[in-house]
């Protein structure tokens, strides 16, 4: 028996006839024109990543993967066929995308059970970033079948290396609400973040999303980099301010776009984080007395008691003296 969270990579007894009946050997892809031997894969799901944009920004043990696998999960069967035809690759492809309800999840689920290897892959990039993939990776992690990552192109690092602003420690986000309101506070919430913050957006709604960021975050360093790896690649630099600036005026850009924000600074936390403090306490000092307010919010932020006490008695002076 396999020890909790691991992994079968052996052929499942009841599926060895099966994997033996079809030598993924003799299948092959053509990377420099002429005919290569695909990988001997074994059973199980393969995360494969893809080109964000230049088609030969995928690796060798990628495409050999493909090749050898019983099929390709594919975000859109017709972005992947492109790249699979390109690269002389005739493996099947089947759709599994945001859509995919649970039935397409169990139809791959089974074909994993009785021994067959699967790539899943997104329309760009490495799967499971924006999209649904997780929830096919977790059913076959909880049935212990094997899953193997192969890594590749990611829109996200891609535009840290070339966006110039810290890539030590960064926060990535994601799509931010469509709608202002839900933007900004969205926004509030992720200020006080000590990383890089990496955004995607629709390039239609970034003029709105740096406006907002600028009103909420004021001046920070930013970036956009748009159709990476791409003819038209493009990497604008600035603070937030200039680049919503520059939007507002230009218009929304054409192509995929990812957006960096910088860390606040220690100063602008720790008035955040003051702030964030002052609220806590007026809320509480509305019906508690000041030592009791002191001990509430101290217990709930983790807070110093002695630093909170100080600070509600302050509070409470100015309270008094108003």
């Amino acid at each position: 028996m396999s020890p909790p969270g691991s992994q079968r990579r052996g052929t499942p007894p009841s599926a060895r006839g099966h994997q033996d009946s079809k030598p993924r050997g003799e299948k092959t892809f053509a990377p420099f024109g002429a005919p290569v031997p695909a990988e001997r894969v074994g059973p199980g799901l393969y995360v494969v990543a893809t080109p964000i944009g230049n088609l030969k920004d995928v690796t060798l043990r990628a495409l050999g993967v493909l090749a050898g696998v019983d099929a390709v999960l594919a975000e859109d069967t017709r972005v992947t066929r492109r790249l699979l035809s390109h690269y002389g690759i005739t493996t099947p492809l089947f759709a599994y995308h945001e859509h995919s309800g649970d039935a397409a999840r169990e139809r791959a689920l089974r074909r994993l059970r009785e021994g067959e290897a699967l790539a899943l892959v997104s329309d760009a990039g490495t799967p499971l970033v924006s999209d649904p993939g997780y929830r096919l990776v977790q059913g076959a992690i909880a049935e212990g079948l094997a899953v193997t990552p192969l890594p590749g192109a990611s829109a996200i690092l891609s535009a840290l290396v070339v966006g110039g602003l810290p890539s030590d420690r960064f926060f990535f986000e994601g799509f931010l609400p469509p709608r202002s309101g839900a933007r900004k506070a969205r926004l509030r919430e992720l200020a006080a973040i000590p990383g890089t913050l990496v955004l995607y957006e629709a390039p239609h709604r970034l003029p709105e999303t740096l406006a907002d960021a600028a009103e909420v975050m004021g001046p920070r360093p930013a970036a956009m980099a748009r159709e990476l790896t791409k003819m038209f690649e493009t990497v604008r630099r600035g603070s937030l301010d200039e680049l919503a600036a520059f939007f507002a005026a230009e218009g929304p850009p054409k192509g995929e776009v990812v957006v960096l924000i910088g860390a606040a600074s220690a100063q602008e936390r720790r008035e955040e984080a003051e702030q964030g403090l002052d609220a806590e306490l007026n809320a509480a000092l509305r019906d508690h007395s000041v030592k009791d307010a002191a001990a509430i919010v101290a217990a709930r932020t983790g807070l110093a008691r002695r630093e909170v006490y100080a600070r509600a008695l302050a509070l409470a002076g100015a309270g008094r003296e108003t």
